[in-house]
Order: structure tokens, then C-alpha cells, then sequence
């Protein structure tokens, strides 16, 4: 009895146990089909490297026949005249073949454009695989946020719901007034419009985390929630520019793109292969008995070494139109590079902004909390002083919840801006994600 009870007691601790950003990414690496589905992706781009190789390796075939023939030959008879021999044998042929590209410009285009494909497959995986980072994190955060609102939109509920008492206390006494008790009762009613809102906006949030993991939802009890006296990081490096180099250099999109643009490139080539000759070195070893009424009862062996070269001449006009066509794909993928990368530094600009600017926007919020909390207390003393009315105090406690509000939201925004930053500059690892783990602590709810 007492192993059983110890089993059902661990089993419970680490039901209970808070799950941080990390651990959900640990579970979404074996779960999420998006990302296992990147992996399948990835291996099967890395085979064209080798269905490109092929082209330029030996090909060694072979070919074997039998038949039973049964022909008529008309043969002269030596004085003048014909006879008819009826013939009625078995055939038989069996060929190795083994050729050697010796120069096959449209093979060589295939090569190298299997290597851009390999190393595309390859780079657009590790976009895939930081996306899932920037995924887990910005479904969990947004998760956090709702069940904050949830919490303010509970506490403003309970303030005005004591302040729409209180004032309807005064009412009956003669001392109050009739728009003070619809105010609160106004204040009551969209703080449970916005609870409701942010129970949907969770539900949604959880349900997200839930596909990843592959269960139908999570628990926000079981999320480890942000840290109350976390600041900010140390951003490295501290200078746009160094931000800038990183993107171009490693960024998985831009380099899934360039790769694009080389696979397209070696496709205009492969397509202009088709006015080159083609040189073929080959070696056969060939058996044949009977093959045909040439050779009845004959038998033949013959080994045979030498080049084949093959020059087209003339194709209606169709090698040089796909040469263009495919030139005109390449340009269409140099532009879309162009694209990509304009609107990738745009967004890397915009998170480096929102980290240089979330810091100052956490110490305005962090002093501001402190003065709405101590103009809550001020108002209402100076209620009863006679020097402030109901509806101070109902401004001073909106003022209170919505500054806590933006203070949940601007950590929240400033470590998304930090782990996207890391993003876009092509350098966001795991490494990253634990650092921003270490954000979180176990519920204390």
C-alpha cells in the first residue's frame, strides 16, 4: 500500500509542476506536426544532392531476352528457283552496358542545382525550426497576459462592486447621488465585458499551446508565470549596425532565398545544355544467339569499348524559349530576394527599436504603478476629508488596474521583441529561449 501511495504522490507533484517556455519547446519538438512535418520536409530536400550526383556518375545497366521464333525463309534452290525452310529455334540475348559521362553540361546544371536545393531544404528547416521557438513563446505569453486581464478585470469587478454598495449606501442615507451609483454599476459591467474578453483570448491562446504539445488544451495553472520583479536583458551587441551584418549573414529566410535564386540560375543553364554536344564514354559486353534470321544458329560474343558523342542540331525553336522562361524565373527569384530582405531589416529595425525603447517603457510603467497605487490611497482619504467625490476614487482605481495592465503588456512585448530580434538576425537558438526561461517562476497563484 505505502509504494502505491508514494507513486500517486510523485504522479501529483509533477502534475502540479509549472511548465516554463522551454519545457513546452522540449514537448513541441516531438509534437508539433508543423515542425515535424519541416523535418520530413528536410529530408527529402537533402536527397536532391544526390539525384543531382547521379548525372554525373557511371550508369551500368543490363538487358537480357529470350523468345521462341518461328519464321519462314525463302532461299534460292541453285538452279534458278526458291524453296521455303521452315524454322522453328529458340533466341536469346544478353547486354552489360557501362557509360561514363565525359561532358554533359546539362548534368553538371542538375548537380549543382540538387546542391542549391539540398542547402535551400536545409536553411528553410532552421527558419522552421526558430519560427517554432518564436511560436511556443509568443502562445505562451499570450496566455499569461489574458489570465492577467483576467485577474485585473476580477479585482476591478470587486472595487467597483464595493464602490457601487457603498455609494448605493449613501443614496438611501441622503448623502449621495443617484449618478454615482450608475457610474460604478457602469464600471462594474465593462470590467466583466473585458474578463469575458480575456477568457476567450486565453481559451484560444491555451488551445494553440495544446496543438503543439498534441493535447487538446492546457492548464494555465500549469504555466510558470513571469517573474514580478523582472527588468530586462543586456542586448548584445548594443549597436543596430552589428544587428544588421547579422541578418544578412544568417538570416535562415534571406539564406533560403539566395539558395532560390541558385537553383533557379543552374535551372536557366540546364535549359541551355540543350545546344551543347554531349560526349559518352561506354564499354558493353554483349552475348547473342539467333537474334534475328541473320544469325540462325549462330552465337556471338562481343566486347565492345569506345565514345559516343551526340550533337543536337535542331529542336523547333524549343531549347532557347525555356532558356528564357527559366531566365525569367531567376529574375523573378533575384526580386523576391530583394523583397524578403527589405522587409526582413524593416522588422529587425522595428524589434531593436522595441528593445531599446521597452526598457525605458518598463521603468515608466514600473514608477507610474507605484503613483496610481498611492493616488488610490490619497483619493480616497481625501474623500472623506470632503475634498474628492465618488467618481475620483472610480478614476483613481481605473487609472491603477489599466497602468498594471500596461505593464503586464510591456514585458510581454519586450521579451518578444528580444526573442525576435534574435529571429530576424538568424541567430535565435535554444540557448535563447532557456535564457528567457529563466524569466519565469514556479505559479504562485
Amino acid at each position: 500500500m505505502k509504494p502505491v501511495f508514494i507513486a500517486l504522490l510523485l504522479a501529483c507533484s509533477s502534475a502540479q509542476a509549472a511548465m516554463g517556455p522551454f519545457d513546452v519547446y522540449e514537448q513541441a519538438l516531438r509534437n508539433d506536426p508543423v515542425f515535424l512535418g519541416a523535418i520530413k520536409e528536410r529530408d527529402a530536400g537533402l536527397e536532391n544532392r544526390t539525384i543531382g550526383r547521379a548525372g554525373l556518375l557511371p550508369r551500368l545497366s543490363y538487358n537480357y531476352n529470350k523468345g521462341r521464333n518461328n519464321s519462314q525463309a525463302n532461299l534460292p534452290d541453285g538452279r534458278g528457283g526458291h524453296y521455303h525452310d521452315d524454322r522453328n529455334y529458340n533466341s536469346f540475348g544478353s547486354t552489360f552496358t557501362l557509360q561514363q559521362p565525359l561532358f554533359d553540361y546539362e548534368a553538371y546544371a542538375n548537380y549543382r542545382k540538387g546542391v542549391a536545393q539540398a542547402l535551400f531544404a536545409d536553411e528553410t528547416f532552421r527558419d522552421k525550426s526558430q519560427a517554432l521557438l518564436v511560436r511556443v513563446l509568443t502562445y505562451y505569453t499570450q496566455a499569461l497576459f489574458a489570465q492577467d486581464q483576467i485577474e485585473i478585470a476580477r479585482a476591478k469587478k470587486k472595487a467597483f462592486e464595493q464602490q457601487f454598495q457603498q455609494n448605493q449606501h449613501l443614496f438611501q442615507q441622503g448623502e449621495g447621488t443617484r449618478t454615482d451609483i450608475l457610474e460604478a454599476e457602469s464600471r462594474y459591467e465593462l470590467a466583466t465585458a473585458e474578463e469575458i474578453q480575456a477568457l476567450d483570448e486565453q481559451d484560444a491562446s491555451l488551445r494553440e499551446l495544446g496543438a503543439l504539445l498534441g493535447v487538446h488544451s492546457v492548464d494555465i495553472a500549469d504555466l510558470a508565470p513571469l517573474n514580478q520583479d523582472f527588468a530586462a536583458f543586456t542586448l548584445t551587441p548594443a549597436n543596430y549596425d552589428s544587428w544588421h551584418e547579422l541578418a544578412i549573414t544568417n538570416n535562415p529566410t534571406l539564406a533560403s532565398q539566395r539558395q532560390a535564386v541558385e537553383v533557379a540560375r543552374y535551372e536557366v543553364e540546364r535549359n541551355r545544355a540543350g545546344h551543347l554536344p554531349r560526349v559518352t564514354a561506354y564499354a558493353s559486353s554483349r552475348q547473342q544467339e539467333s537474334d534475328s534470321s541473320n544469325t540462325y544458329n549462330q552465337r556471338y560474343d562481343t566486347n565492345t569499348i569506345g565514345i559516343e558523342v551526340s550533337v543536337p542540331l535542331y529542336a523547333g525553336g524549343g531549347v532557347s524559349a525555356s532558356t528564357r522562361q527559366a531566365a525569367r524565373s531567376m529574375e523573378q527569384a533575384e526580386y523576391e530576394l530583394e523583397g524578403k530582405t527589405r522587409e526582413t531589416l524593416i522588422e529587425l529595425r522595428r524589434q531593436f527599436s522595441a528593445c531599446l525603447s521597452g526598457v525605458s517603457k518598463l521603468r515608466a510603467y514600473q514608477k507610474a504603478l507605484a503613483s496610481a497605487e498611492a493616488l488610490v490611497v490619497s483619493t480616497k482619504q481625501s474623500i472623506l476629508g470632503g475634498e474628492r467625490v465618488n467618481l475620483d476614487a472610480l478614476n483613481a482605481e481605473q487609472q491603477l488596474y489599466s497602468t498594471r495592465r500596461d505593464l503586464a503588456q510591456a514585458r510581454y512585448d519586450y521579451l518578444m521583441a528580444w526573442t525576435k530580434l534574435h529571429y530576424y538576425a538568424g541567430s535565435l537558438r535554444d540557448t535563447d529561449l532557456a535564457k528567457v526561461d529563466e524569466a519565469f517562476g514556479p505559479a504562485q497563484r
